[in-house]
């Protein structure tokens, strides 16, 4: 599906973002570790989400959706076929694979096969098989990527220091010590989402955090009700629209604001937005609350160093508001991007420069001189990347004339319900 947009009239009005993806694939997964019944409330519609979910049942877990987002699972019966080669289709989604090897490595007799589709299966796992190779684990993989043949067996302990910041190797290192007898430590350079230890301290496992480190021990998980907030990744998309559309003001409710996911607000408030927290609580280990954006004038920034693991996959956005704001912004630090769904950095620097955009490359980001006007009146590639194609989106809405982002149907992978938040603030 091809998508063409025009510049709009101001952004006004009240929305709430669709349930937080990481922390929906971490509840599914965790409450199949429970042996009990778990009532996920707001689990996400995206087709990530969706993988975990269906590679759940597979695994032996009964799954009730009672009413729309609301899922209850019973993991009973779970991990208890050991005579099956379970083979588990991991759709598009990089979690679903990482976090799933680290849960069944240390199940002994347990067999399954990863497998992912085109995107997914060149996407590197390294970084996930070395660590869980150093506890024993037994894998087979084509050139360290997908499918990953895990057969199920006895690991033992590490204190693994991470060579990147990323919450998907923690949580898989992580959740194979949880099953694993000793204590397991995960150490970084600068602290990565940390949903995956919020998450397992709330259901009752042996977990402490001492800085940048991480440890686990052999635990049981506690059958808890999970309640999963609004997606922050996601909103990014509409406090950028709101930041650059003149005279917009809007209100996106119920977000999640786990200090290391907002990296988002931090980059928005150095950039100069008009932004406010409003309502913050606590729901289930992770803060939330409301987020209100004014349209302002944005100033360009330097991006590096630790805050760039608390916002890698707004980058894209990021690069876009970046093409609005007076002066040059410099992104570094970020050549995780290239390991995306796309090569972040090649591909956003390709189609931003499709729009007039003023955007250099470099080795592990980019530079981009603002500010300038779009002229729209191209077409741009998403290159199967949903992030890309949603922040060419809301480039649209600022150009010139109309702006077409080709295979827009990426989107559902993780946000089904954009274009219609669109509407509903542009509809008044």
């Amino acid at each position: 599906m091809n998508i063409t947009v025009e510049k709009t009239k101001p952004l006004r009005g009240i929305i709430t973002i669709p349930s937080d993806k990481s922390i929906s694939h971490r509840a599914a997964m965790f409450a199949s570790l429970t042996g009990g019944r778990v009532v996920i409330r707001n689990f996400s519609n995206g087709a990530d989400c969706h993988s975990t979910l269906n590679i759940v049942c597979l695994l032996g877990c009964e799954v009730q959706t009672p009413s729309e987002q609301v899922v209850v699972i019973d993991a009973a019966n779970a991990y208890k076929n050991k005579n099956e080669n379970y083979m588990l289709d991991c759709g598009n989604s990089g979690t679903t694979m990482r976090l799933f090897s680290g849960i069944i490595a240390p199940l002994e007799g347990l067999n399954a096969t990863l497998t992912g589709d085109l995107s997914l299966s060149r996407r590197p796992m390294k970084r996930i098989i070395l660590p869980l190779e150093l506890m024993g684990a037994k894998i087979k993989h084509n050139a360290f990527k997908a499918p990953l043949l895990i057969k199920g067996a006895e690991l033992f302990p590490v204190d693994y220091r991470s060579p990147v910041a990323s919450a998907q190797v923690k949580s898989c290192v992580l959740l194979a010590g949880l099953n694993t007898v000793g204590k397991t430590t995960v150490t970084e350079e600068y602290v990565s989402r940390n949903h995956t230890e919020r998450m397992l301290a709330y259901l009752g496992a042996d977990i402490e955090v001492n800085g940048t480190s991480v440890s686990v021990k052999k635990s049981s998980l506690e059958p808890k009700d999970i309640d999963v907030c609004g997606d922050i990744s996601s909103a990014a998309f509409f406090m950028a629209a709101a930041s650059i559309v003149p005279d917009s003001d809007i209100v996106i409710k119920n977000i999640g604001l786990n200090p290391t996911r907002t990296g988002i607000i931090d980059v928005l408030t150095k950039m100069g937005a008009d932004i406010e927290i409003l309502e913050q609580k606590t729901v289930c280990n992770e803060e939330v609350g409301d987020i209100r954006v004014k349209y302002s004038n944005l100033k360009g920034i330097t991006i590096e160093g630790e805050i760039i693991p608390r916002l890698i996959d707004e980058i894209p956005i990021i690069a876009v508001l970046a093409t609005q704001a007076d002066g040059t912004t410099t992104i570094k630090d970020a050549q995780d991007l290239r390991n995306k769904e796309s090569d972040r950095i090649k591909c956003l620097v390709a189609e931003l420069k499709k729009t007039g955009a003023i955007v250099e490359e470099t080795p592990d980001g980019m530079v981009i001189e603002g500010k300038i006007t779009p002229r729209g009146g191209c077409c741009t590639e998403c290159y199967h990347d949903h992030r890309i194609a949603m922040s060419l989106y809301v480039l649209g809405l600022v150009s010139e004339s109309p702006l077409t982002v080709n295979e827009f149907q990426w989107v559902d992978i993780s946000f089904p319900e954009f274009l219609k938040l669109v509407t509903e603030l542009t509809d008044y």
